[in-house]
């Protein structure tokens, strides 16, 4: 299954659903560690739309979430919208810490690839708990970082849609990923989702 989300060419009706939901909510790409190179496909997609906004830190590094939850914290509280954050491995665990501790700045994840918290000694850190907002989990069979069933357990955790891509390793360059327009489509439903939770708050 997971071969057919490698297509390269975003569909016209995908990308004119996500032009106008950059009208009523921010886009944010939050990578993991060591950054997203040049072929990642958040890198693809930030280059693809002119919606986004993305994470930027002095050292990327240092696999410390609460780095990654300050600095997206920082990026977001000027905001007056909601944001809709697109996150991969490590940057998937700081984006449901800051959706738990402030609500009131995010409008939906899609969590790709999350890597699992002990990975990086975040066990105590990571919520427990559903994240308040709509949220789609992009999960691989093979992924080094956290297997498919516990893919499952946060996913019930954390009230998100869990997406089954099949083999996709960790879902980046080495596995394959570079613009990925499957994911542009999961967005595209996560931008809808959002839409009806949040629909009326933006029309006051």
């Amino acid at each position: 299954m997971w071969q057919s989300t490698r297509e390269t060419r975003i569909s016209g009706e995908t990308e004119a659903a996500l032009l106008a939901a950059a009208r009523r909510f921010a886009f944010v790409i939050v990578p993991g560690r060591y950054d997203s190179g040049p072929e990642h496909w958040q890198s693809c997609w930030e280059r693809s739309l002119p919606v986004w906004q993305r994470l930027t830190q002095r050292n990327w590094n240092d696999p410390d979430v609460d780095r990654w939850v300050g600095s997206l914290r920082r990026l977001l509280a000027p905001a007056n919208r909601r944001a809709i954050l697109v996150c991969h491995s490590l940057g998937a665990l700081a984006s449901c810490c800051v959706a738990v501790e402030h609500p009131e700045l995010v409008a939906g994840l899609m969590l790709v690839a999350p890597a699992e918290p002990a990975k990086f000694e975040a066990e105590e850190r990571i919520p427990e708990q559903h994240l308040g907002v709509p949220s789609m989990l992009v999960a691989s069979r093979n992924d080094p970082f956290m297997s498919y069933r516990r893919a499952e357990h946060w996913a019930r955790v954390w009230g998100s849609e869990l997406i089954d891509i099949g083999e996709a390793g960790h879902i980046n360059v080495e596995s394959g990923f570079g613009p990925w327009p499957f994911g542009l489509e999961v967005l595209r439903q996560l931008a809808a989702k959002a839409e009806a939770q949040w629909g009326e708050e933006i029309a006051r």
